[in-house]
């Protein structure tokens, strides 16, 4: 966690930029990506002429040549204001030079075509180096905090439906879905690449050893992870969040996941973890027609599940943030999807979340589904968990609580065959796949759950009026008391 100096240090700077007139969140956030990829790119050639001059050997794949020299952080950092500012605004200087690279990181490289230098005074441009400077970006755990601070201040989200997933969300559905070293993980809806980034954290933790090994360190830097995102500034800010957290060459995709122009993402993953967008509606006409025989509708978070079922491979598993409305809507295609989820795949777990999850950005009511593509059904009985407490508050505030399910969540989670003999009135429970059919596919947790009222006694009116009379009477003596002492 970013605290200290360095917190007060990023506040100023975003403090800074807001002053200059730049006051969309993503805007900072990409101008400050860029200077810290500048810096990045600086530090891998130090490393390449660290082991060329130890081999004795010309450097294999210079970034910079030897007349690019000044475009490098370590000579530029110490300029003036204003020569450091004509550098990053020269059609050959610093900021163009990142736009043009392709022998770096091609996925970043690919998504800075449309790129915009916007740091607009030599002083503010001063000031974010100099903090940058000071970070070092070898340690992956500092690294990738900043950078999650960073995207902790997209105030501006849920526009167009869309709002960042909260981290500790993110990580619960990672710990649930225990993603393996031979994954492919996928996203579809990808944004600042959250799920992506916190499955590569898992990978690192829970199978590092096998890192080591040369096919699956290959296959972490460039296979294994997948998003899919169709607006530019989010897709430069994603692929250097997973830049930052030491993934190499991720595969992530500049386009409209649910239009015809996508239809190749067919089978392609073994795992998704996502937070689709909820509202909005899509032209029939631009959906691809295999989404939209899963699912026959305009509403963006009903086809974003068809394509999760389209995208995953046989056997593949998705753990998805949907809506309540999904669970319970009443139109054909809500009950299409759920009739999908239910007969033709796997649907493992529905985990009820509170409302205020989302606070300050929404505060709509939502659940995690969890299902397997088998595309034979395969749905026995299903799990149910009626979250109440996140180890947050549920106002604006989200303050830290003690309180907290997640753990029970997790732990329950992976020992199902415990779960049969829990009662409908405990916070977790099974419920027979004949039963939700009988209800009409209805999956709100409302449905099934019992609620145990407490009986409440009350005294009897006659000693209630007694109690009333005796504060009366000693009201008034104290009143007559404070009369004599003035």
């Amino acid at each position: 966690m970013i605290t200290g100096e360095l917190r007060s240090q990023i506040d100023k700077v975003w403090e800074t930029f807001w002053s200059g007139g730049i006051a969309n969140p993503i805007t900072v956030i990409e101008q400050i990506t860029y200077l810290i990829f500048i810096k990045q790119l600086d530090d891998k050639q130090n490393k390449k002429e660290k082991i060329a001059n130890y081999q004795n050997k010309p450097i294999d794949k210079p970034i910079y040549t030897p007349e690019q020299k000044h475009l490098r952080w370590s000579q530029f950092k110490d300029l003036g204001a204003k020569e450091m500012f004509e550098l990053f605004q020269d059609k050959e200087g610093a900021f163009q030079f990142i736009k043009t690279i392709n022998n770096v990181n091609a996925t970043f490289a690919q998504f800075m075509d449309s790129a915009i230098f916007m740091i607009s005074t030599p002083q503010l441009l001063t000031m974010v180096v100099d903090l940058i400077d000071k970070i070092d970006f070898a340690d992956k755990d500092v690294n990738g905090d900043l950078y999650e601070y960073l995207l902790s201040k997209l105030a501006t989200a849920g526009t167009n439906g869309q709002f960042r997933t909260p981290r500790h969300i993110t990580r619960m559905m990672v710990d649930l879905m225990q993603p393996q070293i031979d994954d492919i993980i996928c996203d579809p809806s990808s944004g600042t690449c959250g799920f992506l980034v916190s499955a590569s954290e898992y990978i690192n933790k829970h199978h590092s050893t096998a890192l080591y090994e040369e096919d699956h360190l290959k296959h972490y830097n460039n296979e294994m992870f997948m998003g899919m995102e169709f607006d530019p500034s989010m897709i430069r800010i994603g692929v250097m969040n997973m830049v930052m957290h030491g993934i190499e060459n991720p595969q992530l995709r500049f386009v409209d996941a649910l239009s015809e122009a996508n239809n190749s993402f067919t089978e392609e993953a073994t795992l998704i973890l996502a937070n689709p967008p909820f509202k909005g509606s899509l032209n029939a006409d631009s959906v691809d027609d295999k989404v939209l025989a899963l699912v026959n509708s305009k509403k963006t978070e009903l086809l974003f599940l068809g394509l999760m079922i389209k995208g995953l491979k046989k056997g593949g598993r998705c753990a998805v943030i949907v809506p309540d409305g999904v669970l319970f809507g009443s139109s054909k295609a809500h009950k299409q999807i759920r009739k999908e989820l239910i007969d033709n795949q796997k649907l493992t777990a529905v985990i009820s979340m509170p409302s205020g999850v989302f606070k300050p950005y929404a505060g709509v009511s939502t659940a995690v589904l969890i299902f397997t593509k088998t595309d034979a059904g395969g749905t026995d009985k299903v799990w149910f968990y009626d979250m109440k407490a996140d180890g947050f508050s549920l106002d604006d505030r989200r303050s830290l609580i003690e309180t907290n399910d997640i753990p029970d969540i997790v732990s329950r989670f992976h020992h199902l065959d415990e779960e049969g003999a829990r009662v409908r009135t405990d916070a977790s429970f099974m419920v027979p796949v004949a039963e939700i059919r009988d209800n009409g596919f209805d999956l709100s947790i409302n449905k099934y759950k019992e609620v145990v009222y407490e009986e409440v006694v009350y005294e009897h009116p006659n000693t209630i009026i007694t109690q009333i009379e005796a504060i009366e009477v000693e009201r008034k003596q104290l009143l007559n008391e404070l009369k004599q002492l003035l």
